[in-house]
Formats: C-alpha cells, structure tokens, sequence
C-alpha cells in the first residue's frame, strides 16, 4: 500500500509540474550531471539516456528533472529531482529536462 500512494504521489507531482509549465520549447539553465564525474550535460533539454547504475542525478538546473525507469524517457517516472536536488536511483535509465 505504501508503495502504491509513493508511486501516485509521484505521478500526480509530474502530471502537475507538466501542467504548470510554462514554456518548454527551452533548455534548462545549468548543469545536470550523472553519477558525478562521469557525465555532465550544460542547459539541458529533452531527454538524457544514462550509461551506469545505479544512476545519481545533481539537478543544478532551474527546471525539474524527470527520472523514467526505461530508455529514451519511456516508462515509469520513478522519481521527480527539484532544481538543486539530487537522487540515486537503482534502476534509473534516463532523464527529462524541459
């Protein structure tokens, strides 16, 4: 049970973050970085397929960042890392930017 309302809890914070965006059609400002020291990718847009596991996202950008459990930003929303935040993820594939 507990597993289920984190999971609708994540959902229902991407679905609102989705609605309140406001202009997506621009790169975040900053930096997010992958497991640091390995990847880091400079105002960032789209989607971001990550190499390593477990994947370790630092959101140093203004924008959130989805965390999806499958390639290509296909499946799951496993976790929703704020501007400034950072997140480990054991089966984290790729990451969305707006």
């Amino acid at each position: 049970m507990r597993r289920l309302t984190t999971v609708l809890g994540t959902l229902a914070a991407a679905g609102t973050m989705t609605l309140a965006l406001p202009n997506t059609a621009f790169a975040a400002h900053g930096e997010l970085i992958f497991n640091p020291g390995q990847t880091v990718i400079e105002n960032p847009s789209g989607c971001n397929n990550a190499t390593y596991r477990p994947l370790i996202v630092q959101n140093d950008t203004n924008e959130y960042a989805l965390v999806y459990d499958g390639p290509d930003c296909t499946g799951n929303v496993i976790a929703v890392v704020p501007p400034g935040g950072h997140t480990t993820q054991e089966f984290g594939s790729s990451v969305f930017t707006a």
